[in-house]
């Protein structure tokens, strides 16, 4: 019998903010690799993921939501979402079943008609909560002005609807090709950078008004104390006095509490105890400074 050909490919996912891209890319690895919050633009850099098989591995590249940026790290962002479309075998415009088609919709499709000869694949997602009655409407509103989709998937990336059937669709369409990663790695990212982004989501996640879209995350150490103890040293940039106040929170309580919730996700992540220390800095309009997004790992020469 003759060997089955391996395929290989990378898949860029792109749409606006909070339509479920890292929720996504999550349950297809398996691992928490990309985090997850109810704030607009909680993913900065373009985040890969790895899904490998006894036939084929592909890489997904979870994109920042494309929004209209406010400073030098929104440019970035942008960059980063739009540069990946020029690096896909296949791209995946992700939408959310709850909201109507909307102007950065309008404006991410804009940007996919540019695009030629790349399989492309409107996920209509969180159709967990809409009625079934509704779908056919919203798919037919995304037929406008728009690419003409190779396939066109309903999905619930939370609950995991019609996910393995999008991820055997996907691989039907990719070139033979090489295996990139070791079958058992499913990022890219060095832990250094996971480990900073797992912080990062417990501040998004129990902080409010301008503290989410202020914060950035710096790993400045991570050493083996012992056999069974990692020793993590983290700082949480912010751009004024007042925001480091409310993440140190009354008598170091909020800070306690990031550090406890991050604690458990870097220690599953990395199966070892961890002893983690966490300090607060100011570093005024960093987001406006291209020094510091450089030295932050938002590097807009890349893109």
């Amino acid at each position: 019998m003759a060997e089955s050909t391996f395929k290989s490919g990378f898949v860029a996912i792109i749409g606006r903010p909070n339509v479920g891209k890292s929720t996504l890319l999550n349950r297809i690895v398996g691992e928490k690799i990309a985090i997850m919050s109810d704030k607009a633009q909680t993913t900065r850099n373009k985040i890969q993921g790895i899904y490998t098989t006894d036939n084929a591995q592909v890489v997904f590249i979870d994109t920042p939501g494309v929004h209209k940026p406010q400073n030098s790290l929104g440019n970035f962002m942008v960059k980063s979402a739009f540069s990946a479309l020029h690096e896909a075998d296949a791209i995946w415009f992700v939408v959310d079943a709850s909201m109507p088609r909307g102007r950065g919709d309008d404006f991410i499709i804009s940007r996919l008609n540019e695009v030629t000869e790349t399989p492309m694949y409107l996920l209509i997602n969180k159709v967990d909560l809409i009625a079934r009655e509704e779908l056919l409407a919203i798919i037919e509103s995304y037929q406008v002005d728009a690419p003409t989709w190779t396939e066109v998937f309903p999905i619930s990336a939370t609950e995991g609807d019609n996910v393995p059937e999008l991820l055997d669709n996907v691989v039907s369409h990719l070139d033979e090709g090489p295996q990139y990663f070791d079958a058992d790695q499913l990022t890219d990212h060095p832990e250094r950078f996971v480990i900073g982004e797992l912080i990062r989501e417990k501040v998004l996640q129990l902080t409010r008004q301008e503290v989410p879209h202020s914060v950035a995350v710096v790993i400045d150490k991570i050493a083996r104390e012992d056999e069974e103890k990692i020793h993590i040293q983290a700082s949480i940039i912010v751009e004024r006095p007042t925001q480091k106040n409310i993440i140190i929170g009354k008598q170091g309580t909020m800070i306690k509490n990031i550090g406890t919730r991050a604690r458990k996700d870097i220690e599953r992540l990395m199966g070892d105890k961890v002893f983690l220390e966490t300090w607060v800095k100011v570093e005024p309009r960093w987001r406006d400074r291209p020094q510091a997004l450089q030295t932050l790992g938002y590097n807009e020469e890349n893109y």
